[in-house]
């Protein structure tokens, strides 16, 4: 492995009357950059007009759960090229998710995760509440004690 790493080489082409210093890291500068650029091929969240000029068709599906992040964590894990549009007209706002046409099958099976995520999330109760709840309980329980304390005492000086 590390022989194959050590004996790969580039071969750089350019025309020069003069092959000095700066010319020849000029030629490597560009061809870093143009290399750089190659592998940028975006996946994932991207704007409408970059997944339409991906020139493969897209579809759309309306979400009008506010909670659209917990969609995109399950989006990338299943490595979907999808935009988000917000749409304002509506109250709630709605959100419109688009994706490649050829990604159908996999944004079916991504939604239901996300539904399924989202489901278990509503059926919990935020440990604030439960917090809160046994705060009351206690208090409850404080004021029925000073209660019969109060009682004992007036019953023993009576």
């Amino acid at each position: 492995m590390q022989e194959e790493v050590t004996q790969k080489t580039i071969a750089l082409v350019f025309k020069s009357s003069r092959l000095t210093a700066d010319v020849l890291k000029k030629a490597m500068q560009m061809y870093l950059e143009h290399r750089k650029a190659g592998k940028q091929a975006t996946h994932g969240k991207m704007s409408v007009k970059e997944l339409v000029g991906q020139g493969i068709g897209a579809s759309s599906i309306e979400v009008t759960d506010n909670n659209i992040k917990s969609f995109e964590r399950v989006a990338k894990k299943y490595n979907v090229d999808f935009a988000v549009k917000k749409d304002k007209t509506t109250e709630p706002p709605k959100y419109m998710v688009f994706f490649k046409g050829k990604d159908a099958d996999v944004i079916t099976q991504a939604f239901k995760e996300f539904v399924k995520v989202n489901e278990k999330k509503r059926g919990r109760i935020s440990v604030r509440e439960k917090l809160a709840e046994f705060r009351q309980i206690l208090g409850k329980d404080k004021n029925r004690e000073r209660a019969r304390e109060h009682q004992k005492d007036r019953g023993q000086s009576l």
